[in-house]
């Protein structure tokens, strides 16, 4: 093994021990004859101490280390003086004895830091720096348990995981699917499953009246705000069962991965909402109820009004913006564009405005004609 321990377990309780450390240089600093280095895996960090005086060839070499080498140090843990409460290794460091380089790096193009200098484009062509910084490996650990508690508690339910095919025939679910041509059968496609649709069928028929996967879905659509065209669903099926036995069950889940992956329980039953309010209120059927400017239908009450926008929409719905009577004409047209994205749907924007005295203004619509006031 290239390492005794990982660069976050240890702690004053290791003191005076021996260890091998490996892992990439997360930054350098020196100060008269000594060099202080955080030393990064993906368990922590941990602080190496390079002195002059004690060695001043190894001082000399680790003068040389730059960002993002990949080193082994062996050395002897001691108590920091100067301990740093917001890391679980602060109280300690390392006094190093010996360094070996296991691989030098270029500067990177960015910092590998919380919150780096990097733009996205720039991240992303280094994706596997970008994959070093402590939010990201943070998402992508969190994800890992979030599945592994979904197993857990779905297999204590009763549940069967079921992998189902990734090349399949065409399903006519409503968005387009992506092809793939065969090779073998030429001029002929394999389809990229949007959901496991028919084999959830298949499955409940054959008798596993509880299925479940961790799937990937594929759809060659238009992108949506919540939509890409490859995501990951948790994919259930459930047989002989009534609509509350799928609320319990998937209430209970959120429940299960709240307490484990976050500590956090919830003592009253989750609110629940009919289909008809979600849609006329939100325009969603997956709202965010801590979005406070509810939609309202206007349809009927702005219909046959002879203002020929509303009479020939099929919907008018409205919102209240509080605080924002006073929007610039610029502000209110960058609206109107954002509206009219294919990610939201709208056709248009009309505005009024509510001033301190009550009185509306707008420079599209007389609405007191419209609503007949």
């Amino acid at each position: 093994m290239y390492r005794t321990h990982t660069c976050g377990e240890l702690s004053i309780s290791n003191k005076g021990e021996k260890v091998t450390l490996a892992g990439w240089v997360q930054r350098s600093r020196e100060f008269g004859g000594m060099t202080f280095i955080d030393l990064r895996d993906r368990y922590g960090i941990t602080q190496l101490v390079f002195n002059m005086e004690t060695s001043a060839d190894l001082f000399m070499q680790a003068g040389k280390l730059g960002r993002e080498y990949v080193i082994q140090v062996t050395g002897t843990v001691t108590e920091r003086s100067n301990k740093n409460t917001k890391l679980p290794t602060g109280d300690i460091e390392v006094i190093a004895e010996t360094i070996t380089v296991l691989n030098s790096s270029d500067i990177p193009p960015f910092t590998i830091e919380e919150n780096s200098d990097g733009g996205d484009e720039l991240r992303m062509k280094y994706r596997y720096l970008d994959l070093r910084r402590q939010n990201v490996r943070s998402n992508i650990i969190l994800r890992h348990r979030m599945a592994q508690e979904v197993r857990k508690y779905l297999d204590g339910e009763g549940f069967i995981e079921v992998e189902t095919p990734v090349l399949i025939k065409s399903t006519p679910e409503g968005a387009r699917d992506f092809v793939v041509p065969s090779r073998i059968h030429h001029g002929e496609f394999y389809a990229l499953p949007q959901s496991p649709q028919t084999f959830k069928q298949l499955l409940m028929v054959a008798g596993f009246d509880k299925y479940f996967q961790i799937v990937k879905c594929f759809r060659d659509e238009d992108l949506r705000a919540d939509r890409q065209p490859e995501f990951t669903q948790i994919d259930c099926e459930m047989s002989f069962i009534h609509q509350d036995d799928i609320l319990h069950t998937f209430e209970g889940l959120a429940r299960h991965l709240f307490l484990q992956l976050k500590g956090i329980t919830f003592s009253d039953s989750f609110p629940r909402m009919p289909y008809e309010e979600a849609m006329s209120r939100y325009g969603t059927d997956k709202p965010d109820i801590r979005f406070d400017m509810c939609l309202t239908d206007l349809t009927k009450k702005v219909k046959g009004r002879n203002f020929p926008v509303f009479d020939s929409a099929e919907y008018v719905g409205a919102i209240c913006a509080k605080g924002c009577g006073s929007y610039t004409r610029k502000q209110i047209d960058e609206l109107t564009e954002f509206v009219k994205r294919p990610q939201i749907g709208a056709k248009g924007l009309v505005y009024v405005r509510i001033d301190p005295d009550g009185a509306a203004r707008s420079s599209q619509v007389s609405w007191e004609r419209v609503l007949g006031i």
